[in-house]
């Protein structure tokens, strides 16, 4: 990445990810007006927003259009050396072929173990680890969930006083389990999405499942074994149709019997000293720009790499964003099996997308296109940086859970949504997002740390945003420094010694299941 100047602040810059590109973004806040002239000569010849792309040389039609030293698209007409290259001036183009790709040919040297680094965490009998104490209440179906939330918020007041070590007490509620093809084919996701949300390393193998009765999707069902884990001979199962139930002050009644149990053994529980290797971090961005890609993202994979090399384990994720970087990251797998694995995860995500008449290029939003990034190839450029450098040692297909270290690709749609949830099934104990649009993301399983792409996002959301990787643009902070600092705040923020914003004003989104089964 090299930056056009890094003098005063007022000073026209721009940034370019390779030499070989002939296309760079603008740096300063707010654009730069038709006449600019840049410390190298470069005049624009059109007002051009911040993160917007330049021409750094004549094009004709049908010409490349090259940014990560990768053809972002074609040039739709003549484009003169300095215009601004807006999407409309960029055809995108076809998907790569998942055929005849790079299979683990590429060996990252080898970096020492990263040694020495520890947590505060609550360590389970399933020996996973938690980085908050929670009680998490289950839903088989959605037709509970509002006696549930008024459960958990008499739960909150009259319940959770009386255990100090426990965190929160929260509802997982979904709009699944009945109205829908229970047993066709793509209902195990959701199904064993729900059944692995509930064994999350943050709730302490302490769940509380909550049935209405008549719904298809039975406890059974959701847990094959019969049951969610029964302690002391007593059952963690309500069922409100059950004849014990008249009226509804006594559904809430049973909850929160069940409920109070739990707590009391939960708030056993303490902080004991783990190694970095039991953190499991899920990696995400939303609402992305242009400097997505050179600023956040890369810091994200430098300290995915610290992560790594410490021996813990993290998740890249989203289908759409990395699949037009698909021979990056089969030449990182760790052998042929891995590569084959997420070349049959795009084949089944591509006939996925067919089926519903669309493709790739729905991905990018209205608020990705403003803030610089033309299409979703240029888009999966900047997101896949997340990953690092490091092996990529296993594959999880939806809703999966991870029983692996290293850097693992866990398959999933882009929404922000849906994927925080299947990587919360997946066994995350902390998820770090990244955003230079903005958004309040968060969940209330796990603690999120948000990264700002920009100043001036970090600037006007100074109480929503951890960390600003927006000073690698300016020069007054590299990658690596961001990557430690992010680093370090990942180790503080597990060991419950600092929170995230998300997590002082008690923001999260609503969990949402990936259900590519039919609907009844």
């Amino acid at each position: 990445m090299k930056t056009s100047e890094q003098n005063a602040a007022d000073t026209p810059r721009y940034i370019l990810m390779n030499q070989n590109d002939n296309v760079a973004i603008v740096v300063n806040d707010g654009g730069l007006p038709a006449g600019t002239v840049f410390p190298d000569g470069l005049t624009l010849r059109d007002r051009v927003p911040q993160g917007h792309k330049i021409a750094l040389k004549d094009f004709k039609e049908g010409d490349p259009i090259l940014r990560y030293d990768v053809t972002i698209g074609y040039a739709v007409r003549d484009i003169p050396q300095g215009s601004w290259i807006d999407e409309s001036l960029v055809r995108m183009p076809p998907a790569r072929e998942l055929e005849n790709l790079p299979i683990a040919t590429r060996k990252p040297p080898q970096q020492e173990p990263l040694t020495g680094y520890t947590f505060m965490g609550f360590r389970n009998a399933d020996g996973s680890v938690g980085t908050r104490n929670i009680l998490a209440i289950s839903t088989t179906v959605q037709c509970v969930s509002g006696v549930v939330d008024f459960a958990v918020q008499h739960i909150k007041s009259e319940l959770l006083p009386k255990y100090p070590n426990v965190d929160d007490v929260i509802g997982i509620e979904h709009a699944y389990g009945c109205g829908v093809a229970i047993d066709a084919p793509g209902a195990e996701i959701p199904i064993r999405t729900l059944r692995n949300i509930a064994t999350n390393p943050n709730f302490g193998g302490q769940p509380v499942l909550v049935s209405l009765g008549c719904e298809k999707l039975q406890p059974v069902k959701l847990f094959p074994a019969g049951s969610i884990p029964i302690q002391t001979g007593e059952s963690n199962l309500v069922v409100l149709q059950d004849t014990e139930h008249v009226g509804f002050e006594s559904m809430i009644q049973s909850i929160m019997k069940v409920a109070d149990r739990q707590l009391a053994k939960l708030n056993q529980r303490q902080r004991v000293e783990c190694p970095a290797s039991d953190l499991v971090v899920g990696v995400q961005c939303g609402g992305s720009d242009a400097f997505s890609g050179v600023t956040a993202n890369p810091a994200v994979g430098f300290a995915t790499d610290l992560l790594v090399r410490a021996g813990a384990t993290v998740m890249f994720s989203e289908v759409t964003e990395v699949r037009d970087g698909i021979d990056q990251l089969t030449s990182r797998a760790v052998n042929k099996e891995v590569a084959d694995a997420m070349i049959r995860e795009m084949e089944w995500y591509d006939n996925y997308l067919k089926k519903g008449g669309v493709d790739r290029s729905a991905n990018t939003s209205p608020g990705n296109k403003k803030g610089g990034l033309s299409n979703i190839v240029e888009k999966a450029m900047g997101s896949i940086v997340k990953s690092g450098s490091s092996p990529i040692s296993g594959v999880l297909s939806p809703g999966e859970k991870a029983k692996q270290k290293g850097l693992i690709y866990a398959a999933t749609p882009a929404s922000d949504f849906i994927c925080g949830t299947l990587q919360v099934a997946a066994g995350i104990n902390m998820h770090v997002f990244t955003t230079g649009r903005g958004t309040p993301y968060g969940l209330a399983s796990v603690p999120v740390i948000k990264v700002a792409t920009r100043d001036d996002l970090a600037r006007r959301w100074h109480d929503l945003m951890d960390v600003n990787a927006g000073r690698i643009a300016t020069g007054e902070a590299t990658i690596e420094d961001v990557g430690w600092e992010l680093f370090q705040l990942m180790l503080d923020v597990a060991s419950g010694r600092k929170e995230t914003w998300a997590e002082h004003w008690k923001l999260h989104n609503s969990l949402a299941l990936f259900n590519p089964a039919p609907v009844t």
